[in-house]
């Protein structure tokens, strides 16, 4: 049954301005430029200014050149948007119109790869469907992950196809000669013998194949005191076998990239710190200013057609389209500038608490710094400087880095004394670069040897950061 009620609720609401600045605080610096350009498309009153125009502000307001004093008429701009009848139909084209058919160009994917080397081999028709089925069931790193039951279960409900487990293995036994070698391998160890068995013949090759099929887990765990003891050979001859394994490629189809599917990052700084003769410069990586103002045209139309005394539907209609249009194209400027101190005094506060790394390049000067710190010197909200930092980079004379890296927490020791966690992690990366790889350093001998520098950590805590930097457990690191 429905019943009407009062009821007292607050809520919280941000207003379209608030909701852009937000969003073009996030988006970096190559983002910004995608971001402006569906703006320009979008609202026909926003306009970049000329070259030539550079000087004048961007909210500028020059009237069109009028001195022949044409009368303005809606009917003109309202005729530029009439769509012609035929474009409305299904062959939408005049006989005058150029019909141009424009081919998408790509390379070719490791699948066709695969495929296209299969079409060159006197196969079977059965035994080339039964090779392309296979490879539709490799996965982008070149592994089979599925059993030959498996397949020939699908084979025989999806298809209708009685295949044997023997057909599919010697279709399996195929695609092991295609290239790149490895491919259609169904374990690390399988794929890693499918390549030795392709280099030419040697000493170290031979004892390679021999580890890798019969030693592969004293291998993996790098048991290299048990590999020697059971193979009985020089420790000379065994590390070139090792070196033989480690130029074999784990994942025979991550090698193979094309323009569709690798994902190359280019980092452009959003931020640039000069030094100049000790007084440092921070200043907005160029492509930030972009030269955006209101079309004088769009002003002059609202201008004109608010002067009108015509009150019809139509002339009300264009005189709210122009208005709310102008009106976008001011928001969207404005935040456009606030976007842009907001940026550039989070990074002068960053610069300023981080100054002696800035003038100097150590790491080591890096001081413990929080979201909150910067909030309180530019004034603005902890979320805020959150948006600000994620994604951007600054660059220095000393190299490009992340603004997150100039942000971390003090750390307490068991004695009670407060470390910069970067400073630790910089005396672990050296401690474990300098160690024996013959007997790499345990975490409790990091954390000994830790403590003998100043840094009085739990082992937890040393294993804890080792994780953070990815850097595996001492049996990992060791080295024949």
């Amino acid at each position: 049954m429905l019943k009407q009620q009062l009821s007292q609720k607050q809520q919280l609401k941000m207003l379209p301005q608030q909701l852009m600045l937000v969003k073009l605080l996030e988006v970096t610096t190559a983002e910004l430029d995608e971001r402006i350009t569906q703006e320009l498309e979008s609202n026909p009153a926003l306009e970049e200014v000329p070259p030539e125009e550079g000087g004048q502000d961007d909210q500028g307001t020059d009237m069109p050149d009028n001195s022949q004093d044409e009368a303005f008429d809606l009917e003109d701009y309202a005729a530029d948007d009439d769509i012609p009848d035929y474009k409305l139909k299904i062959n939408n084209y005049s006989k005058d119109d150029r019909r141009e058919d424009i081919p998408f160009s790509a390379d070719m994917t490791f699948f066709e790869y695969l495929q296209n080397q299969v079409g060159l081999r006197s196969l079977s028709q059965k035994m080339t469907d039964l090779v392309l089925y296979v490879i539709g069931n490799i996965d982008e790193d070149g592994y089979l992950r599925r059993t030959t039951e498996e397949m020939c279960d699908d084979l025989l409900f999806q298809n209708g196809q009685q295949v044997s487990t023997k057909e599919l293995e010697e279709a399996i036994d195929i695609i092991h000669t295609l290239d790149p070698a490895g491919v259609g391998a169904r374990s690390l160890q399988e794929n890693l013998l499918i390549q030795l068995e392709r280099k030419e013949e040697s000493q170290s090759v031979q004892l390679a194949q021999n580890i890798v099929g019969n030693h592969f887990d004293d291998l993996t765990h790098k048991n290299y005191d048990h590999i020697l003891s059971d193979l009985n050979v020089d420790q000379h001859i065994l590390r070139e076998a090792f070196q033989e394994i480690l130029r074999l490629n784990p994942k025979p189809g991550g090698a193979w990239s094309t323009l569709l599917d690798k994902n190359k990052e280019v980092v452009i700084p959003d931020f640039i710190v000069e030094n100049d003769n000790g007084h440092l410069i921070v200043s907005l990586n160029d492509r930030n200013h972009h030269a955006l103002r209101v079309s004088p045209d769009f002003e002059y139309m609202h201008k004109q057609l608010a002067s009108k005394k015509d009150h019809s539907r139509k002339s009300k209609d264009a005189i709210f389209y122009v208005k709310q249009q102008i009106d976008s194209a001011e928001s969207f400027i404005d935040s456009l500038h606030r976007r842009n101190d907001t940026l550039l005094s989070t990074m002068k506060a960053i610069v300023e608490l981080q100054k002696p790394f800035f003038m100097e390049g150590d790491e080591s000067l890096l001081r413990p710094l929080i979201l909150k710190d910067i909030a309180e010197v530019t004034g603005l909200d902890v979320s805020t400087i959150s948006r600000v930092s994620n994604s951007k980079y600054v660059q220095t004379e000393f190299g490009i880095y992340p603004l997150k890296f100039f942000f971390f927490q003090m750390v307490q020791t068991d004695s009670g004394e407060e470390l910069s966690t970067h400073a630790i992690k910089m005396a672990l990366q050296n401690a474990i670069d300098n160690e024996d790889k013959k007997n790499p350093l345990t975490d409790d001998q990091l954390a000994v040897l830790l403590a003998e520098q100043g840094f009085d950590i739990a082992r937890r805590t040393v294993a804890k950061y080792r994780a953070q930097m990815n850097i595996p457990v001492s049996q990992m690191r060791r080295e024949l």
